[in-house]
């Protein structure tokens, strides 16, 4: 059955550090999620992998392992690493070079002393999980990048481990055998039901892989959720800006309007330098009439208004560049000042465009006039500080 990760106040500190590796982090992972710990380097996500490892040992707080069959969760807070049944697969992939595939993936069953048929069925069921079978008794250096990783993969999965981790796994190897491995390895961790957790700093792999992601920052998690709800829903500039790329628009709140019926969402009348917006989005926390907030507009979400008229959450300006890349087009426009009721202040940003699958017209002259719009669904307010 499938372990449960309960982080408990966990704190990392080490002397002479101004202040905490980790500061008070508490955490439920359930039973067989792929779990992300995202974040930029520094912000204390592999001192908190390594903490559930048993490599560091914490300054205060609880980890405890729970199961389904065990009536109380275990607490592995100071257990030794051994005794943990965690398997790690390292960004270095740290196999034995002088030992074939098979070896490398038989050694943690040898040190735990299984019996010779059994290390020989489980290796080979291990190696036909990430598709290396055929490849047993190759040597680690005859083999490319994303296959030495399968095989760390492989080998941390054949000790049965309550839980896997998983410390930025692609980080060296190329961008397209990046993208391919990704839903390899969420196939492989999702087949074997074992509670995952994967530290990354690279959002494309948190946001497709993931079940659920915890976002630091110097220490502490500011934010934690779905891929899509950390998405769509950011609470904070931090956030918005770390997931993807983003437009910031300074605004003030004029006018909230409660939602009518079962599905209907609130409505946020805003002032902005670039004129009159509205925004369906949650107000952030204690945020109302006269507030200053950001507006977060994703380039996705932003289209042409091209003979729309005079639509709603309409942005004027003209097209600085454009940058033509195949799939998509984008686009960096200059914001014009807009007719608003209410002053905003701010000032006027250029903003980025992104045109799936542009056509011919895409590509335009530097200068050209550019009517934008935006659902208010999309106009995400966070707070202005």
């Amino acid at each position: 059955m499938s372990t449960a990760i309960v982080i408990d106040q966990i704190v990392k500190s080490y002397p002479g550090a101004p202040t905490p590796a980790v500061d008070r982090v508490s955490l439920t992972i359930n039973p067989g999620d792929l779990f992300f710990l995202l974040g930029p380097s520094g912000c204390g996500k592999t001192t908190l992998l390594r903490m559930i490892a048993g490599f560091i040992d914490p300054t205060s707080g609880r980890i405890l392992f729970a199961t389904p069959q065990s009536p109380q969760p275990r607490d592995i807070t100071h257990l030794p690493p051994n005794l943990r049944n965690t398997g790690m697969v390292f960004q270095s992939y740290a196999l034995w070079p002088h030992m074939t595939v098979a070896k490398n993936v038989a050694f943690g069953l040898e040190i735990r002393k299984v019996p010779k048929d059994e290390i020989s069925r489980r290796v080979a069921e291990a190696l036909d999980m990430v598709q290396m079978g055929h490849l047993a008794q190759r040597k680690p250096n005859a083999l490319s990048g994303g296959q030495q990783q399968r095989v760390a993969l492989a080998r941390a999965l054949v000790v049965k481990p309550d839980v896997l981790l998983l410390d930025e796994p692609l980080s060296n190897l190329d961008a397209k055998l990046r993208v391919e491995l990704r839903s390899e390895i969420r196939r492989i961790c999702k087949t074997a039901g074992i509670t995952t957790v994967y530290v990354t700093h690279d959002q494309k792999e948190a946001l497709s892989m993931a079940d659920g992601v915890a976002i630091l920052q110097a220490g502490r998690i500011v934010q934690q959720g779905s891929p899509a709800e950390l998405y769509r829903f950011p609470g904070s500039r931090f956030v918005a800006e770390f997931l993807g790329e983003t437009n910031f628009l300074s605004a003030k709140i004029t006018n909230t309007t409660p939602g009518v019926g079962p599905e209907g969402r609130p409505s946020t009348e805003l002032a902005t330098p670039a004129g009159p917006m509205r925004s369906t989005h949650p107000l952030p926390p204690g945020a109302q009439v006269g507030s200053d907030v950001l507006l977060s507009l994703r380039p996705e979400a932003l289209r042409s208004a091209e003979g729309l008229g005079q639509a709603e959450n309409l942005l004027r300006g003209s097209v600085v560049e454009t940058t033509y890349l195949g799939e998509l087009a984008q686009q960096i426009v200059q914001l014009a000042p807009g007719q608003t009721g209410a002053s905003a202040g701010g000032s006027l940003p250029r903003v980025k465009v992104a045109m799936l699958n542009p056509g011919p017209g895409a590509v335009v002259a530097p200068n050209t006039p550019a009517a934008l719009i935006i659902n208010p669904a999309d106009v995400v307010m966070v707070p202005a500080s």
